[in-house]
Order: structure tokens, then C-alpha cells, then sequence
């Protein structure tokens, strides 16, 4: 019988494990935590956003980096297949917008249950340990652990992640395995990261934008827009809008770029502005800056105040139709520069790992070491927020563990 090491216990190697003990391998799955799903368990913000709810064509759209790459691995375990697999493993789901699909406990632990449930269904053996080197050894792959223990078998899945969230274990080994067979690692960078402003955004740390529209312009062209939410931090912003939208900017160039926020895309200016006059009509004896609680944020409407020119103590009844409309403005066009990226460890996904070219995108096997495998986050594929991420995990582990 031959036997299978899957390197890494994230969604990927787990699902790899799965499928590879399903036909009969004997399948140990090496994790060098002392437990598996580390950084599943954190992510949605602990919800786990598990994929997609669109059709699969959609999911090419949702891939900048090498979405066709993904072709056999999307059309062989589809959104569809994970969702029925694991709702028989007793995982309930439901989508919410944007077609994401979350367990329905909002618990990432039951989603990790489940694949737990799958992994014991199988057979599987998982094993703690650290894996040091992959070596050759007479048409066998021998693994040898940092603790000097070793490990015989026939073929090696590495679903060991990217350089993200290095604490959760994604460390960058499966590069080193990769590059010790010759393989060509594309240089990591982050991706889905929070971004650095040139605004001072201390004052309005910890505020939580719910139904704004983040729009990104590449000098005066829009390349990114969509509705949803944002936060501000003592750095910058960060949120599902702003992870979302610094997939879509490139490091050498981030002084082209500006976010340009809509804080209330739902009304358009001339409600809007019916609605400033409604608001003046009930604060018409305040002070300026006393007379928009009803319309913004506590935090958000001193930064208002003065993006809109207007001094902040000028009674409302003597404030002119001009400086009504230079706060429509300041509304609807709240806009910052960009600074920077966090660094990558802050980012949920790593773009760039193991270049595509030299992996077989029907099995996932190395086209360079016979009985190599690769999974998830190590290769060089990387999506938008929305499910699709966790998908390339499970659907090229799926590949994998079935080919192996």
C-alpha cells in the first residue's frame, strides 16, 4: 500500500488527506502545531467565510493571479460538491451577501469539526511534528523532522500555506521543500492586507464603517468599487472593503492610488441633500458641528467639519447653499492616499509561492519531481475576499488527494 504524507493540517492538507486515504492510501497528515486548522479557526473574523455561493465561471473573475490555472481543480470539486460534502459531515450552511457561505452557527470551530470528522472518516493519521527537509531515497521521499525522526513513503502533498499570519504556522516552509526539487518560487508578497494612509487616522481609530462604497482610483481611473465595510486603525484602514480593494493596487506604484469613500452610497445628492436641508431645519440655532449626529458617526464628523470648509462653531441658519453643497460633496467623496501596505504577516492571503507553470493543473503533481504534490496557498494563486480563497484550498487539495 502505498504510503501518502500530506505536509500541512490547513483546509487544503485536510482535505488532501481526506481524498488520498478515500482510495485506499495509508495517509499521514504531518501538522507542526499541536493542532490542525490554526489559521481556519481565525478566519471570516472567526465566522470562516467557507467559499462561494456564485457559479464557478465567476470564480475565474474573482482570481487575478493565475485564475486558469484553477480550471480542472474548480470544475472537479466545485463550490456546490464542498457545500453537500459538508453539510452530509453534519455542517449546516447559509449564505449571506455576496453570495458567502457561512456555517450556520457563525462558528469557524464547526467548520474545523467537520473536517475533523472527515479526516477520522478516512483513516487518516495525523502526526505533530516539524518537518525539517524532504529527501530522495531510491524512488521514495523520505521526511526528516527537525527532532531528527524520519519518515519513509512513497509520495509528499505540500499544503503547508503562504507567509501569512506567520503565528498560525504559515512560515514559508513549502517554499524550502519546493526550492530543494528545483522548483521556482514566485516572489511572496501580501495580498487581502490592510493599507497604510498618508491621512493621520488615530483620531478615528476603531470606528467600523457598515454599507459604505469603497471606490480606488488609479490617478483619475476607477479600478475598484463595491460596497460593504471598512474600520479605521491608528495606521490606516483595514476591513473587507479595504482587503479587498489592495488586491487590486501594486506596490511600486501606491502614490497613484486614492479611496475615495461614499459615506452614504444609498442616497443619491439630491436625497442626500434634502436631507442635510431636513437635518439644518431641526439644528438650525447649533453650531455647525453640533448638527450632524443624525447623519454621521460621532468620530467621523469633526474629520467631516473640516473636509467641508465650514467653520465648525458657524451657527446652521447662517450656513450658505454653497457650503451645503461642500459638505454634500465631503459625504459622498471622503478620500485618502495611500501610504503603504501592513506587512505581509498582517495579510490573509499570500500572492506569489510555487510558480503554476511547473505543476500539472489536472492533478496538481510537479512537473519536475515525480510523487510531489502541491496544495492551497503555497501555489502561486491568490483571490478575492468572498469564500473564493478557501476554495482554491479545497478544490486543489481535493485535486491532489485525488491523483496522488
Amino acid at each position: 500500500m502505498d504510503v501518502v504524507a500530506v505536509i500541512g493540517g490547513g483546509p487544503a492538507g485536510m482535505m488532501a488527506a481526506s481524498i488520498a486515504a478515500g482510495r485506499g492510501k495509508k495517509v499521514i497528515l504531518i501538522e507542526k502545531n499541536n493542532m490542525l486548522g490554526k489559521k481556519l479557526l481565525i478566519t471570516g473574523k472567526g465566522r470562516c467565510n467557507i467559499t462561494n455561493n456564485a457559479d464557478i465561471e465567476e470564480f475565474f473573475k474573482n482570481v487575478p493571479t493565475n485564475s486558469s490555472f484553477l480550471y480542472s481543480a474548480f470544475y472537479s470539486f466545485t463550490n456546490e460538491k464542498l457545500i453537500a460534502l459538508l453539510n452530509k459531515l453534519g455542517l449546516e450552511t447559509k449564505v449571506e451577501r455576496g453570495m458567502r457561505v457561512f456555517p450556520v452557527s457563525d462558528k469557524s470551530k464547526d467548520v474545523l469539526n467537520a473536517l475533523k470528522k472527515l479526516l477520522s472518516i478516512s483513516g487518516v493519521t495525523v502526526y505533530n511534528g516539524n518537518v525539517e527537509s524532504i529527501v530522495n531515497e531510491e524512488g521514495r521521499k523520505r521526511i526528516i523532522f527537525d527532532d531528527k525522526k524520519t519518515l519513509l513513503c512513497d509520495k509528499v502533498i505540500i499544503a503547508t500555506g503562504g507567509v501569512s499570519y506567520p503565528k498560525t504556522g504559515s512560515t514559508g516552509d513549502g517554499y524550502k521543500f519546493a526550492k530543494s526539487f528545483g522548483h521556482t518560487i514566485i516572489n511572496p508578497k501580501p495580498s487581502l492586507v490592510p493599507v497604510v494612509t498618508n491621512e493621520d487616522t488615530y483620531p478615528l481609530m476603531g470606528l467600523s464603517l457598515k454599507n459604505v462604497t469603497l471606490s480606488v482610483y488609479d490617478n483619475k481611473k476607477e479600478i475598484f468599487s463595491e460596497m460593504g465595510e471598512m474600520l479605521f486603525t491608528h495606521y490606516g484602514v483595514s476591513g473587507p472593503l479595504v482587503l479587498s480593494a489592495s488586491s487590486h493596487l501594486q506596490h511600486s506604484k501606491l502614490n497613484a492610488y486614492k479611496f475615495v469613500i461614499d459615506l452614504k452610497p444609498a442616497l443619491d445628492e439630491k436625497t442626500l441633500d434634502r436631507r442635510i436641508i431636513r437635518d439644518f431645519e431641526e439644528f438650525k440655532n447649533k453650531d455647525f458641528v453640533n448638527s450632524l449626529s443624525n447623519l454621521l458617526p460621532q468620530k467621523m464628523i469633526l474629520p467631516i467639519v473640516r473636509l467641508s470648509g465650514i467653520e465648525e462653531h458657524k451657527k446652521v441658519n447662517e450656513i450658505t447653499k454653497e457650503e451645503r453643497r461642500n459638505l454634500l460633496h465631503s459625504i459622498k467623496n471622503f478620500t485618502l492616499t495611500i501610504k503603504d501596505f501592513r506587512p505581509v504577516d498582517e495579510a490573509i492571503v499570500t500572492s506569489g509561492g510555487v510558480c503554476v507553470k511547473e505543476i500539472n493543473p489536472s492533478t496538481m503533481e510537479s512537473k519536475i519531481e515525480k510523487g510531489l504534490f502541491f496544495a492551497g496557498e503555497v501555489i502561486d494563486v491568490d483571490a478575492y475576499t468572498g469564500g473564493f480563497n478557501l476554495q482554491i484550498a479545497f478544490s486543489t487539495g481535493y485535486l491532489a488527494g485525488k491523483n496522488v
